[in-house]
Protein backbone atom coordinates (compact mmCIF):
# COMPACT_ATOMS: atom_id res chain seq x y z
CA UNK A 1 0.00 0.00 0.00
CA UNK A 2 2.93 2.54 0.57
CA UNK A 3 4.45 1.68 -2.59
CA UNK A 4 1.42 1.33 -4.81
CA UNK A 5 -1.11 4.04 -2.96
CA UNK A 6 -2.16 7.38 -3.41
CA UNK A 7 -3.99 9.66 -1.22
CA UNK A 8 -7.36 8.48 -0.11
CA UNK A 9 -6.70 4.88 -2.10
CA UNK A 10 -8.86 1.58 -0.98
CA UNK A 11 -6.82 -1.37 -1.09
CA UNK A 12 -8.84 -4.65 -0.61
CA UNK A 13 -7.23 -7.95 -0.38
CA UNK A 14 -8.09 -11.03 -2.15
CA UNK A 15 -8.46 -13.28 0.49
CA UNK A 16 -10.23 -16.95 0.19
CA UNK A 17 -13.89 -17.19 1.47
CA UNK A 18 -15.38 -20.14 3.66
CA UNK A 19 -18.78 -21.09 4.93
CA UNK A 20 -19.51 -21.27 8.05
CA UNK A 21 -19.85 -25.32 7.80
CA UNK A 22 -16.21 -25.35 6.59
CA UNK A 23 -15.16 -23.82 9.47
CA UNK A 24 -16.78 -25.58 12.03
CA UNK A 25 -15.99 -29.20 9.93
CA UNK A 26 -12.11 -27.86 10.27
CA UNK A 27 -12.45 -26.62 13.97
CA UNK A 28 -13.43 -29.81 14.61
CA UNK A 29 -10.96 -32.11 12.75
CA UNK A 30 -7.60 -29.87 14.08
CA UNK A 31 -8.98 -30.33 17.59
CA UNK A 32 -10.10 -33.74 17.61
CA UNK A 33 -6.52 -34.32 17.22
CA UNK A 34 -5.85 -33.10 20.73
CA UNK A 35 -8.73 -34.62 22.28
CA UNK A 36 -11.00 -37.19 20.07
CA UNK A 37 -14.24 -35.83 22.03
CA UNK A 38 -14.09 -33.07 20.01
CA UNK A 39 -14.58 -34.80 16.81
CA UNK A 40 -17.97 -35.77 18.44
CA UNK A 41 -19.20 -32.33 18.59
CA UNK A 42 -22.37 -31.83 17.04
CA UNK A 43 -23.08 -28.99 14.13
CA UNK A 44 -26.39 -28.02 13.64
CA UNK A 45 -27.47 -25.93 10.67
CA UNK A 46 -30.20 -23.86 11.73
CA UNK A 47 -30.44 -21.89 8.09
CA UNK A 48 -30.60 -18.19 7.85
CA UNK A 49 -31.59 -16.29 9.95
CA UNK A 50 -33.40 -12.51 9.80
CA UNK A 51 -31.59 -9.97 8.13
CA UNK A 52 -27.87 -12.21 7.52
CA UNK A 53 -26.01 -12.14 4.85
CA UNK A 54 -25.14 -15.36 2.54
CA UNK A 55 -22.12 -13.51 0.83
CA UNK A 56 -19.84 -10.71 2.04
CA UNK A 57 -19.49 -7.93 -0.59
CA UNK A 58 -15.63 -6.44 -0.75
CA UNK A 59 -15.69 -4.14 -3.95
CA UNK A 60 -19.10 -3.00 -5.39
CA UNK A 61 -19.30 -3.17 -9.53
CA UNK A 62 -19.09 0.63 -9.06
CA UNK A 63 -15.19 0.57 -7.73
CA UNK A 64 -14.41 -2.52 -9.40
CA UNK A 65 -14.77 -0.28 -12.79
CA UNK A 66 -11.69 1.92 -11.56
CA UNK A 67 -10.11 -0.80 -9.23
CA UNK A 68 -6.85 -1.74 -10.66
CA UNK A 69 -5.74 -5.20 -9.75
CA UNK A 70 -2.53 -5.69 -8.35
CA UNK A 71 -2.35 -9.03 -8.26
CA UNK A 72 -3.26 -10.02 -4.50
CA UNK A 73 -5.37 -7.09 -4.03
CA UNK A 74 -7.46 -4.23 -5.71
CA UNK A 75 -6.45 -0.75 -5.36
CA UNK A 76 -9.75 1.40 -5.69
CA UNK A 77 -8.75 4.71 -6.22
CA UNK A 78 -10.17 7.75 -4.68
CA UNK A 79 -13.64 9.06 -5.84
CA UNK A 80 -12.88 12.30 -7.02
CA UNK A 81 -16.11 13.10 -9.14
CA UNK A 82 -17.93 16.20 -9.10
CA UNK A 83 -21.31 16.50 -7.99
CA UNK A 84 -22.38 17.54 -11.37
CA UNK A 85 -25.10 14.41 -12.19
CA UNK A 86 -26.20 16.22 -15.92
CA UNK A 87 -23.63 14.21 -17.98
CA UNK A 88 -24.82 10.83 -15.98
CA UNK A 89 -28.76 11.67 -18.29
CA UNK A 90 -27.02 11.92 -21.48
CA UNK A 91 -23.66 9.64 -21.29
CA UNK A 92 -23.83 7.12 -18.66
CA UNK A 93 -20.95 4.24 -18.21
CA UNK A 94 -22.35 0.72 -20.06
CA UNK A 95 -19.23 -0.50 -18.69
CA UNK A 96 -20.69 -0.39 -15.24
CA UNK A 97 -23.46 -2.63 -15.80
CA UNK A 98 -20.84 -5.70 -16.90
CA UNK A 99 -19.20 -5.70 -14.03
CA UNK A 100 -19.46 -7.94 -11.43
CA UNK A 101 -19.46 -7.29 -7.54
CA UNK A 102 -16.04 -8.93 -6.21
CA UNK A 103 -17.44 -10.23 -3.28
CA UNK A 104 -16.96 -14.46 -1.01
CA UNK A 105 -19.30 -16.03 -3.77
CA UNK A 106 -16.51 -15.22 -6.40
CA UNK A 107 -13.60 -15.81 -5.13
CA UNK A 108 -11.46 -18.16 -4.25
CA UNK A 109 -13.06 -21.20 -1.76
CA UNK A 110 -11.09 -23.05 0.97
CA UNK A 111 -12.37 -26.46 1.82
CA UNK A 112 -12.09 -27.81 5.01
CA UNK A 113 -8.07 -28.82 4.51
CA UNK A 114 -7.37 -25.69 3.53
CA UNK A 115 -9.50 -23.80 6.40
CA UNK A 116 -7.19 -25.94 8.91
CA UNK A 117 -4.10 -24.81 7.22
CA UNK A 118 -5.11 -21.14 7.97
CA UNK A 119 -6.37 -21.97 11.56
CA UNK A 120 -2.89 -23.33 11.98
CA UNK A 121 -1.15 -19.80 11.05
CA UNK A 122 -2.97 -18.15 13.79
CA UNK A 123 -0.84 -18.54 17.31
CA UNK A 124 -3.79 -18.27 19.55
CA UNK A 125 -4.95 -21.81 17.94
CA UNK A 126 -1.01 -23.20 17.72
CA UNK A 127 -0.97 -22.26 21.77
CA UNK A 128 -4.60 -24.09 22.04
CA UNK A 129 -3.48 -26.95 20.79
CA UNK A 130 -0.41 -27.00 22.91
CA UNK A 131 1.70 -26.89 19.74
CA UNK A 132 3.61 -23.60 20.59
CA UNK A 133 4.07 -21.86 24.12
CA UNK A 134 1.28 -19.47 25.44
CA UNK A 135 2.60 -16.11 25.14
CA UNK A 136 2.78 -14.14 28.19
CA UNK A 137 1.05 -11.31 27.22
CA UNK A 138 -2.86 -11.43 27.58
CA UNK A 139 -3.46 -10.06 24.42
CA UNK A 140 -4.36 -12.03 21.21
CA UNK A 141 -1.46 -12.31 18.68
CA UNK A 142 -1.01 -14.37 15.47
CA UNK A 143 1.06 -14.41 12.58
Amino acid sequence: AFEHGHNGDLFVQKAPAATLDVLARALKETYAQVDPKYGETEVKTIGTRHGEKLYETLVTREEMAKAVDMGDYYRIPCDTRDLNYDKFFTEGNEDIARIEDYHSHNTARLDVEGMKKLLLKLRFIREDLGMEEKAKSAEIKSE
